[in-house]
Parts: structure tokens; sequence; C-alpha cells
């Protein structure tokens, strides 16, 4: 039976009015609310062209949907719902009626046998009821729908009236734009007409949304209040307050309003009893918000309504449909975003994550440009130079010594000529001017976003807007209710156990009780969480984090073994072929299998951070937010950049010399570096897993992730479904549509990719300057895929007020000091640059580079290899080996201290430490140089907030003089009034005997 026909006493022609009264029940205890809940007034015929969006009279708005799954009451006594028909207002409010539901297989009517009773399921309809009465005596408007196309799941729609708004409004201290009308101070003379000039220009790339276009007047904006409402346009009220502020104000009065009273139906039996009694005590200590009761599953949902459909001929223009032609398409890649409509949408939180996605994405276009010019100076040069022509040369005829014991042999330098010149590419001095490019780009790229944020917050009226007013409505989170509830009912039992062995006093016997009975009303007020409490918690997220940062390092370490075994086992393949490329393959094959475990394991980080965060039991959502975002981004940090630190600071480095290596597990001998150096596999390392993260775990997962959940959610709702599931899918209210939506799971995975991603593009761009190229071609997509995401997948998240990007702009920073002091090292230590310079400033015999790779090799006399160690196959060259070369700065075997670190190396060493001396504190002051020559707040916005203050101080002056110049009027008026009864008086004391004049 259909829900309103359920209800219904009445044939459906003559239902103009409905009320649902719930009423209670009395003998398990359970008090009512004094509320009624509106299942409908005077339904308008057309309201359901309206698609869900108003409640059944066709005016009021949905501003929030609350979702839960309704169940058959259980027990002999049910909450019964009556329809009250004719004089409404009597039987409104406060109506019992202890009925059972009417229908088929009524208990008690049918004779049947008494169904099992779910205390569970009880105890979540009667918190509903109870929760659905408070926000009534709040002041919001329900509807309840449980005859909807989903099998399942009931619907409770919310609406705020006028004058609930006003009153939340004001307690919330929004902005709201008054009648004042004040001009902008614009540019003149050469900076308005170089600004109209790039208006016309970019004017085929401009969004076509009204007001995206820079204004030249602006509307004063003040705190709403009552009792200033006649500053405000209140013209057309329905309008005044946009649908993202009714959802925000509706869901600030959901998380305030508690539910306390609601407990289990009382059962037979002991254990019942105590589960009753347990209960009991927790709802005196206890208060559930939205947020609890989402927690404990008494709703299944909560989520605010998107306008309307974004796609349909039929379809009204709304502005989900303007997002979605003018930003969530992948046709309109190349225009501006309309940053303010997406504010007016999803709230400033969500508008100021795609603003900074925005600057960062321009700001890479100069920085690719940079990238790509040394990129190609690398190309044009690689003929030039002189070291890589040298180990191309055939004549040279250096032999290497062998890279594996026993199965590897000899080998010529020149057979690693490609691999010497593709090193050229990224290797060379326009690298190291391209890194105190990088270095400057960031803090430019910094203060950049900082005037933009200003001039956002100037725009979006949040100047005066503190992050104070927001901590006052940060509502405890629900796990940390529920932790208090459990110290406090702790603490109730010890006190009580103390009580029960110490004799009280008959005469303080009255005060103990009523001492008793405020301490269990107000026990949790008084009881917190502290340290004491969290401390395993801590220990625990302690030694988790090291664990897996051990497990990273351990697979790294997997990883490097993977590599020398593969070498060695490629290096007795009878293959030619083979042999020659087995640095690459090896190159290719490990950073391969490092891609696909950072993947693996930035998804497997990302659980256990939002654990070990839950465990800690943070206070407030912010707190709980920060927590997990450090945490997160310390083990995705350490995942995503382990391997490359490997490559650029430790590969080569502790190897030893022939006859006296280095080994692992005293089986494994360390890597070495290709002649060329270590700066080549950098840039394939890199490279591979940036671009590998972006394509995957970007790109792919975004968008074939939420397709699979939703044709899930699809074959799963047709199962539950009547059979015309497909008919009924046409005609599917909006928060039917949305509640099918992925839920919004919140901004963290959205940051902290870009975060990763901005690390790639500077802390290693001494190595690959192709990074800001390839990173600003994925964010093209990517700003078109999270704004698609947001527009089609995701249900409408809550508007939250935000002045900034909180602590990813703190982690931007600290990256970007980061990244100084890493390409410093890389240029330093990884990259020949310093030795290159040593050469030719100390070494050469005729100013040029000739004979520098002879200088960077050292010799070693074959007979010095260790037993066991010597190639299987000295001869494989075609002649016996009696010198090898090797790549170090030692004492030749000839030489008195043979094989010594030779002075050489001492030279280098001390040009590289000093060159990174130099390198960092040069870049860190031009940075902070920048930051010091650019003010955080451009001129024109800081001299309109002055403006807007004066401004509003002379309307305020202004309304005081009226104010004064009325109440003058009125006390002249009444001055008026009384000067007859004055002149009054004296007439008739003309006549009185005592007026001197009247003995005449």
């Amino acid at each position: 039976m259909r829900v309103n026909e359920k209800y219904s006493t009445l044939p459906a022609e003559d239902r103009s009015v409905h009320i649902i009264n719930i009423c209670a029940i009395e003998d398990i205890g359970y008090l009512p609310s004094e509320g009624t809940l509106l299942n409908s007034l005077s339904v308008d015929p057309d309201a359901e062209c309206k698609h869900g969006l108003y409640l059944r009279d066709g005016r009021r708005k949905v501003d929030y949907i609350l979702v839960y799954h309704p169940k058959r009451p259980s027990g002999s006594r049910t909450l019964a719902r009556r329809v009250q028909h004719g004089d409404v207002a009597p039987t409104a409010r406060g109506t019992r009626q202890d009925q059972p539901l009417p229908g088929k297989g009524d208990v008690g009517t049918a004779g049947g046998p008494e169904p099992p009773m779910d205390y569970h399921e009880d105890d979540k309809r009667f918190r509903r009821e109870e929760y659905e009465g408070n926000l009534l005596e709040a002041g919001l408007e329900l509807e309840r729908d449980e005859e909807t196309k989903i099998h399942g799941v009931g619907f409770v729609k919310i609406h705020a009236p006028w004058n609930v708004l006003c009153r939340e409004a004001e307690f919330l201290k929004l902005k709201m734009p008054t009648k004042k009308l004040y001009h902008i101070n614009e540019t003149r003379g050469l900076l308005k007409k170089i600004n109209s000039v790039l208006q016309k220009i970019t004017d085929p790339i401009q969004p076509k949304v009204a007001g995206h276009r820079p204004q030249t007047t602006k509307r004063l904006s003040y705190p709403f209040s009552r009792e200033k409402q006649h500053l405000f346009d209140l013209s057309d009220k329905d309008s005044f307050f946009d649908s993202k502020t009714r959802s925000t104000i509706v869901y600030e009065i959901l998380k305030r309003t508690t539910c306390t009273k609601a407990k289990y139906s009382m059962g037979q039996g002991e254990g019942r009893k105590k589960d009753s009694a347990l209960l009991s005590k927790r709802r005196k200590c206890s208060k559930y918000g939205i947020t609890s009761l989402l927690a404990n599953g008494v709703y299944s949902a909560a989520y605010p309504l998107h306008d309307g459909d974004y796609e349909g001929e039929n379809v009204e223009f709304n502005d989900r449909k303007l997002l979605y032609q003018e930003w969530a398409s992948y046709g309109v890649f190349y225009k501006y975003q309309p940053i303010d409509l997406v504010r007016k949408y999803f709230g400033e939180k969500i508008g100021l994550y795609f603003a900074w996605l925005g600057v960062y994405t321009q700001m890479l276009i100069p920085a690719s440009v940079v990238g790509i010019i040394v990129f190609l100076y690398g190309c044009a040069t690689v003929d030039e130079n002189i070291p890589s022509m040298e180990m191309c040369d055939q004549r040279h005829n250096i032999t290497m010594c062998p890279l594996c014991d026993k199965t590897c042999s000899y080998w010529k330098m020149s057979s690693a000529c490609a691999t010497a010149r593709a090193s050229h590419l990224f290797d060379n001095p326009a690298t190291v001017f391209f890194s105190v490019f990088m270095a400057l780009w960031a803090a430019t790229f910094m203060e950049h976003w900082k005037r933009k944020q200003m001039r956002l917050n100037y725009r979006w009226d949040l100047t005066g807007f503190e992050e104070e007013e927001e901590a006052v409505k940060d509502h405890p989170r629900a796990e940390y209710e529920a932790r208090v509830l459990e110290k406090s009912l702790r603490k109730e039992s010890k006190s009580k156990e103390k009580r029960r062995h110490i004799p009280e006093e008959s005469t303080n016997k009255w005060k103990q009780r009523v001492k008793t009975a405020m301490a269990g009303v107000k026990l949790t007020d008084k009881v917190k969480l502290t340290w004491r409490d969290r401390f395993p918690a801590y220990v625990t997220n302690l030694v988790s984090i090291v664990f897996m940062i051990a497990v990273t390092f351990a697979i790294v370490l997997g990883v490097i073994i993977y590599r020398i075994s593969t070498a060695a086992a490629l290096a007795m393949n009878s293959s030619p072929s083979v042999r020659s490329n087995i640095r690459v393959t090896v190159t290719a094959t490990a950073v391969i299998i490092n891609l696909v475990v950072i993947i693996l394991l930035d998804e497997v980080y990302g659980c256990i951070a939002r654990w070990l965060t839950k465990i800690e039991v943070p206070k407030t959502e912010k707190s709980f937010e920060e927590r997990l975002i450090f945490k997160a981004f310390l083990l995705k940090f350490v995942n995503s950049y382990t391997p490359i630190f490997y490559v650029a600071f430790f590969k080569g480095r502790f190897v030893g010399r022939p006859g006296d290596y280095v080994y692992i597990f005293r089986s494994f001998r360390m890597e070495e570096c290709a002649p060329g150096g270590c700066l080549m596999e950098l840039c394939i390392q890199l490279s591979i897993i940036m671009l590998g993260k972006q394509l995957i775990q970007n790109n792919l997962f975004e968008i074939g992730i939420p397709k699979m959940k939703k044709f899930i959610r699809y074959l799963r709702l047709r199962r539950q479904s009547p059979p015309d599931h497909d008919e009924y899918g046409k005609k599917r209210q909006r928060y039917e549509a949305d509640y099918t939506l992925e839920p919004f799971a919140g901004l963290t995975p959205e940051y902290m990719e870009m975060i990763i991603q901005f690390g790639f593009v500077t802390l290693f761009v001494a190595s690959f300057p192709l990074a800001p190229l390839f990173a600003l071609l994925n964010n093209i997509i990517e700003i078109r895929l999270d704004a698609k995401k947001f527009v089609t997948e995701l249900r409408r998240p809550v508007a939250v007020r935000a002045k900034d990007i909180g602590i990813w702009y703190n982690i931007l920073r600290g990256v970007g000091k980061l990244a100084v002091i890493i390409n410093a090292f890389v240029i330093s230590f990884t990259s020949d640059f310093i030795p290159r310079l040593v050469y030719l400033y100390m070494y050469s015999q005729n100013g040029t580079m000739h004979g520098f790779v002879n200088h960077t090799l050292s010799s070693f006399n074959v007979s010095d290899f260790q037993n066991g160690t010597a190639p299987n196959d000295p001869l494989d060259l075609g002649y016996e080996v009696q010198i090898c070369r090797y790549k170090d700065y030692r004492e030749p075997p000839w030489s008195e201290h043979k094989y010594d670190i030779s002075k050489d190396f001492w030279a280098v060493l001390a040009a590289r430490l000093a060159f990174v001396i130099v390198f960092q504190n040069l870049v860190m002051f031009m940075s902070d140089f920048v930051d010091w020559v650019i003010p955080d707040i451009p001129k024109d916005i800081s001299q309109q907030i002055h403006k807007e203050k004066v401004l509003m101080v002379e309307l305020f002056m202004r309304e005081e003089q009226g104010k004064q110049r009325l109440l003058g009027t009125w006390m002249e008026k009444d001055r008026k009034k009384e000067e007859p009864c004055n002149s009054h008086g004296p007439k008739a004391g003309l006549d009185s005997p005592e007026y001197p004049g009247g003995a005449l």
C-alpha cells in the first residue's frame, strides 16, 4: 500500500491538508515533541513538473534532504500516524493517538502471532521521530516521501521559511549585499588602454557567464540583521538567499538540533532491562546531531539538492546546466573558469580550490616555455658537447671494468654513446639556470596566489571573515562525543563504587542525590579527552608511520636487488643485442615496478592515514582534516619520492672499487652509474613515475572508478526496484536522482594529487626540464575532469566558507623551500656540472673540455681482482685486458698509495659543497626578495576595502542622523500638541482672584 493511501482516511480527491502526527507510546517512556510533520499543504497540480525541487505545494523550495530506510514497526504497539482533516490548528500539535498502523496485517486485529521485535530499528525510528519533531520546533518545515522510485528508501524534504533564514543568517553573521551601490576605482591612462586591449584579445576565451566581466560597480555588503532589514533589497525574498546559502543555513540547524530522549523498546528478560538501563544512562549524557545520526545509521544520507538537470532539451535553465556548458565540458578547456559561479553554486572552499588550480595551471605556462627552451638548447648543442663526443669516439678505445662479478665481462665505453648523448639533453649549463628560474617561479607563484586570494576575498565579501567565527559553529564529531560519553560513564561508575564503600550521613543524603542528578545531566559538558586518553593512539600512530616508511624502504631495497640480479642474469645471455641493452632494460622494468607499487601503496596509505586519524579521535572536523592531511602527505611523499631519492643521491655513491666492492647480503654488488652519470636514469625514473601517476591514478582512476560505482549502483537499484524500473527512472524526482550520485568525500584527494605533482615539478626539475610541460597538459584535463565530477557525478556538497586554502599553503611553501635544497644537491652531486667546471678551470691545458672523460676515470690492474670475482670470459673483447677503467677519483695501480682516494676527489667535493651553500643561500635570498617586493594585498584592493569601511560608516551616520531628525520631528509635534493646553491655563488664570490684574 502506498504511503499516502496508508495514512489517509479520506478519498484522494478530498485531500487538501494532510498532517502526519507523531504519536507516543507511553509504556516505553517515549516523550513526543509538540511537532507535526507536514505531508502536503494545498497540493499544486502542476507541482510534479518541479521535479522534486519544491514541496508538494509547488511554492516552497526543498533546501535539504534526509534519507532513511523505512522498516515495518516491531511489537504490538508502534508509532501510528493519523491524518487530521478539517480544523488543523487545534489538532496540529501535541495530539496523541495510540492506534496501530492501518492496513494489511495489523497486529492485534488479525489475531496472528506477534512478529519478532527489532529493538535496533525501533530505536532508529524513535530517534528520527524525535529529531524531526525538534527540527519542526526549530522552525523548519518537513515533508516525508516514502512513495519513491527507489525501493526501501524514504526521504524527508526540508524547507527553511523566511523567518528561519533571517534568524540563522544573523546568527551566522552572513554578509549580504545592501541597497548601497558604489563605483570601483578604475585604472586610468596607459593601464586602462592595456586592460581594454587585453579584454578584447581574451574575449574568445572568456566563459559566457553573467558577471564574469570586471564590474565597475559593487554593492556594499553588511552582516545580515533583522533590525536593519531596510538596508537590504528584499523586493524578491525568494532569491535573496540563494540555494547555496539556504542549504548552509539548514545544515547548521541540523548540526545544532539534538536528539536526546529516544531509547529502546522495553522487552522481557534481565538482558533487555540492563540494555535499556544502560541506554537510559547514555541518553542523559549524550546528544545526537545529524553527524551522530548519520554515523549511527539512523539516517543513511543527508545532502542539499542540485539545481536541476544539466542536460536535455526540455530542461529548465539553471546554474548547474550553465556550469556544465561553460565549465565542466572538455570542449571549453581553453576558456577561463567561471570562478564566481563555481563559488555561488558550491561555496567558497571549493571555489578557492578551483581558483588555486587555475592560478597554478596558468603559472605553469611560462615554466613550460622555459623548460622547452632549455630542452631545445640541449638538443641543439648535443653535437658540440666534447665529453659525449669523446665517449662515442671509437679511436679512444677505453676498456671499462665489468659491471658485475663473474658473468659480466669487460666492455667498451663507446657502447654507452647513446646514453651519454641523451644525458646532455638534461645535463647542460642551461639546467642550472632553469633550477634557479624554477625556485624563483615557485616564490612568484605563491605570492601571485596570495594576491589572487585577496582579490577573491574582496569580491566574495570575506574580508571581515575570520576562522574564529567558523570555530564557534564547529561542532564536535560523533566519534569524539561517543568517546567522551564512554569516559564519562566510566567516571560515573567509579564514583558510584566509591560511594558504595563509603557510608553516607543521613543529613547529607538529599544533597548527595541532587549532586548526582546534576552530574548525570551535565557529565559530558565537564569531561573531555586529554593526551592521556589519546596516548595509546599516539603510540600506535608513531609505530605505524615508522613501519609504513620502513615498508617503503624495504620495497625500494627489493627493487634494487631485482635490478642487480636481473642485470647479472641478462649478462649471461648469448644474444649481443640483449647484452648491449642491459642498462635500459633493467632501468625501464624497475621503474614500471616502482610505479605499480607506488600507485597501490598510495591507496593503502590513504586508508591507513584515515584509520590512524580516526583512532586519535580529533574533536572537530577541521582538526580531523588537518591531521589526516599531515599523515597522508607524509606517507605519500615518502612513497612517491623514495625511488627517485635513491637514484639521485645514493646510486653509485657506495659501490666501492674493483677488487673491493660493497655487497648487499654478501652476494649482491651495489649498482654503478653509467659513465655519463646517473642524471639520465633519474630523468627516466622521474618522467615515468610522474606521467604514470598522472595518467593512471589521476585520470583513469578518477574517470573509471566513479563510472564503475555508478554502474554498480544502477544494477543494485534495478535488482531491488520493480520491473518497470526504466520507466520509473525517467520520472525520478530530483532528490531521488541525487541519492544515486556519489557522496562528496572532501577536497583532500584533489589537493593531494596536485601537491605531489607540484613536488615533481619543483623538487627534481634540474633533471627533467619538461616536467612543467607535462604537468600543464595534465592540469588542463584535470580542471575539466574535476569540474565534470563535481557537476555530474557527485552529490552537491554543503557550502563551506573559507578565506584561504588552509594547511595546503604551508605544505606548498615547505615543498618550495625543500626544492631549492634538493636541486642544489642534484646539480652538485648527481650531474657532472661541478666536475666539468673544476676540470675546465683547474686541470684543462688548453681551456677546453678535451680530456675530461679520461680525467674522471681511474685505472685498475685486473690482477688485483679478488678470488672468484674476475670475469669468466676475459677474452670477450678479443684481446687480453690488463688495465681496465672505472669512474672514480683514485690513485692508479702504479702509484705508491694505489687505489686510495686522490686529491682531485677532495677538490671536486669541496667545489660541490661550496656550490650547494652558494646556490641555496643565493636562491633563498632571491625568493625572499621576491616575497618582500610583491605585496600580499594589491594596492587597489586595499583601497577598495578602506573605501567600503568609510562608506559603511557614512551609511550608518546618515541613518543615525535620519533617526535623530525623525525623533526631533516627533518631539516638535508633541510640543505643538501641548502648546494649546499650556496657553489655555493662563487664560483661565486671568479671571482668578489670585491674578494681580483681576482686581482692576
